[in-house]
């Protein structure tokens, strides 16, 4: 496991936060950060640099994070900016604002809070969000529209 590095689109995995282990305090890596734990306080990576983060459904933070790439399948609770390509997977769950410059987001992945990407104007952001709401069944306040 830990004599071969996770070769990935994005690049490795150099730093590994298992399971068991709990952090308290900010978080700052460069190249690719792998979390099955929880991190209590942000998660950055150094400026200028083009890390990775991997939030495997097991991984937690509660704080910010502020990373160029994000593969969240767990959870957040804490504004997420992504420069570049955000992936949110089935079990990923972000309970805060979210800036991006690419998204991919799976079938059950959840966010409560403001999507804006960075490379479109305010404008267009918000008619695309109108857009994707009306494309979602039911009211939001839990029932679902008559059929």
């Amino acid at each position: 496991m830990f004599g071969s590095k996770k070769e990935t689109l994005h690049g490795r995995v150099d730093t590994l936060i298992s399971d068991t282990a709990r952090i308290v305090g900010d978080v700052g890596f460069s190249g690719g950060l792998h979390l099955d734990g929880k991190v209590t306080g942000n998660v950055a990576s150094e400026p200028g640099n083009n890390s990775t983060l991997w939030i495997s459904e097991k991984g937690q933070v509660e704080g910010n994070i502020d990373v160029p790439n994000v593969i969240l399948n767990g959870v957040v609770r804490g504004d997420v900016s992504v420069r570049e390509k955000l992936v949110l997977g089935p079990k990923a769950s972000i309970s805060g604002n979210v800036s991006y410059g690419v998204m991919e987001m799976a079938q059950g992945a959840q966010v409560a809070g403001r999507m804006m990407p960075l490379n479109q104007p305010v404008t267009v952001a918000l008619q695309t969000a109108a857009i994707a709401l009306k494309a979602v069944p039911g009211n939001f306040d839990g029932r679902r529209s008559a059929s």
